[in-house]
């Protein structure tokens, strides 16, 4: 039997509206999302679900003009809430009615919207805009970064702003969608597949899809003149790679490591499980940088990178990022360890694979190369600052620690955790409290000592992290000499990753 819904004019005009009858709880989203590191990074008051980003470009004046319809749910009643962008707005729409805009600080758009958003309700916000990103530098910096042919947005932990609004923080994941004109005879890279191409009177449109979530630092976008490898893993996984045309003394060797994606999703699945994206692959385009960026399913490299030779070392640290950071992502920047020391830690695993030294030699090789007087040791980890969030020691002692976890655990428990940790928590964000409560749950074992010494102590731990049982070695029991350590045969390549991720170090 249907029953009869009677409301008043005033309710059925708040149905109508997605607004409360009662509009006094209505306020501002907040600037920021409160990150302890960045405070103004991202906004409060809503969550994105997925971006539409549709752009012009012309490389020859750098010349961007673009329109991003956003899709979001307010989480609390929102009278006006902010975007994180850099170009020049020329018109803001909120669920199709012109919304009124400004601008404040580095990066804030504010957004007053015709009618309030109620908690709940959702919104398309469609954004019209131009600019020339490499004049714009934010904090004194632009992570837009102009190549002979074109130019590159990639950087950490900010890159959007120079491209397309959003919700710039990483605990907010949405999918996306990418389409961008060129000229003809330019080619346009970002994430997920290609999902078509299209001609009109001397342009070219490029339309990219990434259909899983996704945080706006891991979005990118090249567009240059390529050369481009398609292929799949063996597992049957599509494979995208791309390199500048005139990469020139770097290019082999680029190739040579690049050309391996493949195969390393692969066998970094055997440790991490199932790849959780529906395309992998990178890109080297010619930009004078030096770092290299998990961009997710599409890497960053650059041609540094190659400089001294092939190096399959950073590749498997970008594609161990894409389980560790891409699909589990960091909850707050302090978090950083949750990424950076198990890509670094892959590192250690390949090298063991290739039979150029264990984790462990390389994890003691670590320990003894610092004295305890060594800048090297007063850097946490765990919460390591801002100011040192792509520091050597994020890298070296993250990766140390988790060789120390190994230890405390035994290989069986150790390597359930490791593969079970992006499986339970697949494109979700975490924090370092809530990975060691899940090593706990899975080793039956307090580690709380393994984390605090490890992670959260600016000091030389006492001793090596060295395997259960077993007597320390000389050069790491507590008050023995330095003794000189034996450099592990995968070391050098292992280091010429350290420039990863920010040329801003």
């Amino acid at each position: 039997m249907r029953k009869r819904l009677i409301v008043s004019a005033a309710s059925a005009l708040s149905l109508f509206l997605a607004v409360p009858a009662s509009a006094t709880d209505f306020r501002p989203g907040a600037a920021g999302v409160g990150d302890p590191y960045y405070p103004t990074y991202g906004n409060g008051g809503y969550r994105v679900s997925h971006y539409d980003i549709r752009l012009k470009y012309q490389p020859a004046t750098d010349e961007l003009e673009g329109t991003t319809t956003i899709l979001a749910t307010a989480t609390q009643d929102l009278s006006r809430f902010n975007l994180d962008f850099a170009l020049n707005v020329s018109e803001v729409r909120v669920n199709g009615r012109p919304a009124t805009f400004a601008t404040s600080g580095e990066q804030e758009l504010e957004i007053t919207p015709a009618r309030p958003l109620a908690k709940g309700s959702q919104a398309t916000v469609v954004v019209r805009y131009k600019g020339v990103p490499s004049t714009v530098k934010k904090y004194g910096f632009t992570a837009w970064l102009r190549t002979p042919d074109g130019a590159v947005a990639a950087g950490e932990p900010e890159s959007a702003w120079w491209w397309f609004p959003s919700n710039d923080h990483p605990s907010d994941k949405a999918t996306f969608d990418v389409s961008v004109l060129v000229p003809d005879g330019n080619q346009v890279i970002s994430n997920g597949i290609l999902a078509g191409t299209t001609s009109q009177a001397g342009w070219t449109r490029f339309s990219w899809r990434e259909n899983k979530p996704q945080a706006t630092y891991l979005a990118t976008l090249a567009v240059g003149k390529f050369d481009i490898s398609t292929d799949t893993t063996p597992s049957g996984l599509p494979v995208y790679n791309a390199y500048s045309k005139d990469l020139g003394d770097n290019a082999d060797a680029a190739r040579a490591s690049v050309e391996r994606t493949g195969e390393l999703v692969d066998w970094l699945s055997g440790y991490f499980g199932e790849y959780p994206f529906s395309s992998a692959g990178g890109y080297v385009p010619n930009v004078p940088t030096g770092f290299a960026l998990e961009t997710q399913t599409r890497v960053f490299y650059s041609p540094r990178q190659f400089a001294k030779g092939s190096n399959t070392s950073v590749v498997v640290h970008e594609l161990a990022h894409q389980w560790y950071g891409d699909s589990v992502s960091l909850s707050r920047w302090s978090d950083i360890w949750l990424n950076e020391g198990f890509a670094r830690y892959a590192q250690f695993l390949w090298s063991e694979h290739e039979d150029e030294g264990t984790a462990q030699e390389l994890a003691d090789y670590v320990y003894a190369s610092h004295p305890a007087d060594d800048p090297f040791w007063t850097v946490k980890p765990g919460d390591p600052g801002a100011q040192n969030q792509f520091a050597n020691a994020v890298y070296d002692r993250g990766a140390v620690a988790i060789q120390a976890l190994r230890n405390a655990v035994g290989d069986e428990k150790f390597f359930r955790i490791l593969k079970g940790w992006p499986t339970e928590r697949r494109y979700g964000n975490a924090t370092i409290p809530e990975f060691q409560a899940y090593a706990e749950k899975v080793s039956g074992q307090k580690l709380g000592d393994v984390f605090t010494t490890w992670l959260f102590t600016p000091s030389k731990p006492a001793v090596g992290p060295v395997p259960q049982g077993a007597a320390a070695p000389a050069s790491l029991a507590p008050g023995a000499s330095a003794a000189t350590p034996v450099e592990p045969k995968s070391w050098k390549k292992i280091q010429e990753t350290n420039s990863v991720h920010s040329d801003r170090n």
